[in-house]
């Protein structure tokens, strides 16, 4: 697939919602739509040992340029409508501030990366880090330090933010919305003190009848946060203030205001990551890690249960709030209609 080339004309986005969408609590709501960007070509002559595409099948491949072009056409559909700003200096200053602290620069091999959370961002920031020569590799045995030797793009000044985002190569990754959220939630309020006690104190103060004696202290904890009480907490929230760690991704990169040359997808992490190793001409020695033994995905199985758990009317209210999460990167809604969660 030839590389996408830059049209002047084209109207670029990064508002968070289109003409006529309704809002609750700072979210968006559009039409359900496809969406994407597209993939760029491998550059290098010289080909990576682990080659996800050398030993994968051709559907695959096939599989993968479809889902791009996807992406592709759909955010062209919705960014270019004229309510939509045209690129990052358009955005409002609380926008941009959230977009800029969330994208990472490599000058060596001239790459921006945005960040998103719950979408293997310890492991890239791992991966930037030897690219960038401050880790030997990516196995080496440290506690991950999420801000030192990294470089933000809103550290630069404005003229040198202009220059990396006009000719540097720009990703992200992706994840299904609704199953990012509950790892979000498994992890944060599940094993973090520190959310617990910030998060999930305040929302059991909100949203749970008063406690009987024996479940106060459970309360003043803030670690039996329930997901219904989470949900609850998300549709009083104003999308462009939340937490990082479920604040939309639209949100986070601002698709529509930064021409991403590619966005991965958490759902085929190690194809993806290959393929933009080797389009930044990284070095064959350096790959993307491997899961820790201890990660806990979410399964299908495992959402299905969760969402299913969820009064129908809280779903239906959560839902618009991450449709941009849903339309521009060609996720289908949930299902979680009485008759399938009896199944």
């Amino acid at each position: 697939m030839p590389p996408r080339r830059h049209d002047p004309g084209a109207r670029r986005s990064g508002g968070p919602a289109a003409p006529g969408a309704a809002r609750r609590g700072g979210s968006a709501v559009l039409p359900s739509v496809l969406t994407g960007v597209e993939t760029p070509p491998p550059l290098g002559a010289g080909r990576r040992p682990d080659d996800a595409r050398r030993s994968g099948s051709s559907a695959l491949a096939a599989a993968d340029d479809v889902l791009q072009e996807i992406r592709n056409r759909t955010i062209r559909s919705v960014c270019g409508q004229k309510s939509m700003p045209q690129d990052v200096w358009s955005l409002s200053a609380l926008q941009r501030r959230t977009l800029l602290q969330h994208v990472l620069v490599n000058d060596r091999h001239r790459l921006l990366y945005c960040y998103v959370p719950k979408v293997a961002c310890s492991n890239w920031k791992r991966v930037l880090k030897v690219l960038s020569g401050a880790l030997e590799n990516v196995d080496v045995s440290v506690k991950m330090d999420h801000r030192s030797d990294l470089l933000f793009l809103h550290s630069l000044k404005p003229e040198e933010i202009r220059h990396r985002l006009q000719h540097y190569f720009k990703f992200m990754f992706v994840r299904e919305p609704m199953e990012r959220l509950l790892s979000a939630y498994r992890n944060k309020f599940g094993e973090i003190e520190s959310y617990q006690r910030k998060y999930g104190v305040e929302i059991a103060r909100r949203y749970r009848k008063p406690p009987a004696k024996d479940a106060a202290a459970a309360a003043t904890r803030g670690d039996d946060v329930t997901f219904a009480e989470f949900v609850r907490y998300l549709l009083d929230e104003d999308a462009e203030r939340m937490n990082e760690h479920w604040m939309p991704m639209y949100n986070l990169c601002q698709p529509c205001a930064v021409r991403y040359d590619f966005i991965g997808s958490y759902e085929r992490l190690e194809a993806d990551a290959e393929l933009v190793l080797r389009r930044v001409g990284a070095p064959p020695a350096v790959r993307f890690p491997e899961r820790q033994a201890w990660y806990k995905p979410v399964t299908a199985e495992t959402l299905h249960y969760f969402l299913c758990g969820l009064p129908q009317r809280l779903l239906r209210e959560l839902l618009p709030k991450y449709i941009l999460d849903f339309s521009l990167f060609a996720y289908a809604l949930p299902n979680a209609t009485a008759a399938h969660c009896r199944h």
